[in-house]
């Protein structure tokens, strides 16, 4: 245990970021979760769909990763990277197959708003990291500074998550450029509470969940912020879908979600619609992608907070289920099949069900 402490010392002292495997020792939970997440596999090595965007885009064929500022941003080559003929990704640098590492994120001092997209203020003390819980012991490998208001108030996520723009000024991707969730909490949603201890110095029944729920995976922690309600009536019926999130159902301009309605009568299909949400980034009316665009083309999508009702004028008779389905994708199927995705990472995900009886 001696030598593995000093060990542990010793690379926060040294490293920049502390690599996430430093973590695991007192953290072993946090750390397994954390594997799970999207967070973890933000590279273009262990994401296949952010790859083929990367891939696609024209700043690729002069070595710049752009993207690096919020998928590996705690690389120790950060500037060469991000650099407009920068020396692009490189699978042997630890430092950035580190993604989204946990001593970043935990190191976010402060958010510098911008009009393009926001900065992320880093705390120049090594073994400083920030936190919430007010109760805790002192750590022998960090500091806690449970005084930031970016992570009491749960929006240290908006230094990456708050807005995009690109070159013509579109808004390609946005959670809060108006402050729209100004007053509320991304952890409490992305991160709920969870059985298990934060860490193995001091036990504790719960934590804050570091799988971080969202699109590509943990989705069903996030499914009771959409309700679906049945609504009979003389012509037919209708399927209404509530939002809870102070933000669009899905956020990321190649995601597509829909909606699969269907009418059962002594257990045979006997009628089905599906409805799409969705938006669409363009120009001149046609979809681009997102550093062409100068519009937005069309949108469909759930809105923060929306109640969307669909009508249909379908006959129901007495005993008749009516199963409904709210599900998505991560890339529209012909955005996709220009990107060469494969078809086994674009599978469509269930964020949620409901089953009703005439």
């Amino acid at each position: 245990m001696k030598k593995i402490t000093l060990l542990l010392l010793a690379t926060f002292a040294f490293a920049k970021f502390a690599p996430n495997s430093a973590c695991k020792e007192c953290h072993p939970l946090i750390y397994k979760e954390y594997q799970t997440s999207q967070h973890a596999k933000a590279t273009i090595f262990k994401d296949p769909i952010h790859k083929a965007v990367w891939q696609k885009n024209p700043a690729s064929k002069k070595g710049s990763y752009k993207c690096a500022k919020c998928h590996t941003p705690a690389a120790n080559n950060l500037k060469e990277l991000i650099a407009p003929n920068g020396i692009g990704p490189d699978a042997n640098n630890s430092t950035q197959m580190d993604a989204v590492a946990c001593a970043y994120c935990h190191r976010i001092k402060a958010i510098k708003e911008g009009n393009i997209i926001n900065h992320n203020i880093i705390s120049q003390t090594p073994k400083k990291y920030f936190g919430t819980l007010k109760d805790h012991i002192k750590s022998p490998f960090h500091q806690i500074d449970t005084s930031n208001k970016n992570f009491l108030q749960g929006n240290v996520c908006m230094g990456c998550h708050s807005h995009k723009k690109n070159k013509f000024g579109l808004n390609v991707c946005s959670t809060n450029e108006n402050k729209e969730i100004e007053n509320n909490n991304c952890v409490a949603c992305h991160m709920p509470k969870v059985e298990g201890s934060v860490s193995t110095l001091k036990q504790r029944k719960t934590h804050a969940f570091h799988g971080f729920a969202g699109a590509h995976v943990h989705n069903e922690k996030l499914a009771k912020f959409v309700e679906i309600s049945f609504i009979p009536h003389l012509k037919g019926f209708s399927i209404a879908l509530n939002s809870k999130a102070p933000h669009a159902l899905l956020l990321h301009p190649a995601r597509v979600a829909f909606v699969k309605v269907r009418v059962l009568r002594s257990g045979k299909e006997v009628w089905k619609k599906k409805e799409i949400l969705v938006r669409v980034l363009g120009k001149d009316g046609k979809p681009t992608p997102p550093w062409l665009a100068q519009e937005i083309v069309k949108d469909t999508m759930l809105k923060a907070n929306e109640k969307r009702v669909f009508d249909y004028d379908f006959k129901l008779k007495k005993g008749d289920t009516i199963e409904v389905a709210l599900g998505y994708l991560l890339v529209k199927p012909k955005l996709a099949k220009k990107l060469g995705i494969d078809p086994k990472h674009n599978k469509p995900y269930i964020l949620k069900k409901a089953s009703f009886t005439y």
